[in-house]
């Protein structure tokens, strides 16, 4: 009877405690939600990407036709209550396929960030940290990647490995981490000079734990809200090399590609380029409004 009259205190402890440990993020989670709302630009932001995300996920149910079928007897004709966003040169519904394209726009753009996010912030933090020879050779290598154009060498290894939606979204992690390594090196040489940093350095804490749960998540502010932006550069830069031919292939429905194949049919239909090239920009621009709000929610200076 008194095991188990223990295990209960133990267990009522143990939630009081977590009680007690969630309640700060909670209170912060909310206020940040609050802030979004009384922030328009942020809100408009939110909801454009939220609704990207949700015509994502609904695709499949969202699309009126085939976003792959061919009907030559369709062809190039006009936006209508059929069609509501106009068919292309192989009778293919614009509007299925932009719906489409918005599931390989978002897996390249989440692809793309949480690589260059993980691996690159990894490489900043433990620079700025340690410091010496291993801050020396990570910056040296992360600064000959940012002696070049990311776009230019993005094109150059897309170009080498070949087209594809794969070798497109390698090409630009390989280009995008650089932009964290330097932005967590310099978070991080921040925070380890902090007087709560040596205080854990004083009464023996790990250099492992000194690390993750206490320097890395004071450093993460400014990563998200870069992050958050970068999702639409990171849209709009592989809609440039799928442009050019070196991204995903026809028949796919990515919206550079498509916004390609429209260009030749701009004087007799201006539908097949104009609503990818809007997608791109309300994608693009949503990202934006949203990485504007979370820097002015996130700055303790600017939330005063």
């Amino acid at each position: 009877m008194k095991n188990g009259e223990n295990a209960a205190a133990q267990s009522g402890e143990w939630v009081e405690q977590w009680k007690k440990e969630i309640r700060p993020i909670a209170y912060e989670i909310k206020y940040g939600l609050h802030l979004i709302r009384i922030h328009p630009l942020a809100l408009a932001g939110l909801t454009v990407i939220v609704g990207l995300i949700a015509v994502a996920i609904l695709a499949p149910w969202l699309s009126p036709y085939n976003p792959l079928s061919v009907s030559l007897s369709t062809k190039l004709l006009p936006p209508s209550l059929i069609h509501v966003l106009g068919t292309d040169d192989l009778g293919r519904d614009i509007l299925s396929r932009v719906i489409a394209g918005s599931q390989i726009s978002l897996r390249i753009a989440i692809t793309v960030v949480a690589f260059a996010f993980t691996f690159g912030t990894a490489l900043g933090v433990i620079a700025g940290v340690y410091g010496g020879a291993i801050d020396e050779l990570i910056m040296r290598v992360t600064d000959t990647f940012l002696s070049i154009p990311s776009l230019v060498l993005a094109l150059v290894i897309a170009a080498a490995l070949g087209p594809s939606l794969y070798n497109l979204m390698l090409s630009l992690c390989a280009t995008w981490w650089p932009w964290y390594t330097r932005l967590a090196r310099g978070e991080a040489l921040s925070v380890r000079e902090k007087q709560y940093i040596e205080s854990a350095r004083m009464v023996g804490v790990s250099d492992f734990l000194l690390l993750f749960r206490h320097i890395l998540p004071n450093c993460v502010a400014p990563l998200i809200v870069q992050a958050s932006m970068d999702m639409g550069f990171v849209i709009l830069n592989a809609a440039g090399l799928s442009f050019i031919g070196l991204g995903a292939q026809p028949p796919s429905p990515e919206w550079g590609a498509m916004l390609s194949l429209g260009r030749t049919y701009l004087r007799e239909a201006w539908w097949v380029a104009t609503f990818p090239g809007l997608a791109i920009l309300i994608t693009v621009l949503g990202f934006n409004l949203l990485g504007d709000g979370l820097r002015d929610i996130l700055d303790p200076k600017l939330r005063r």
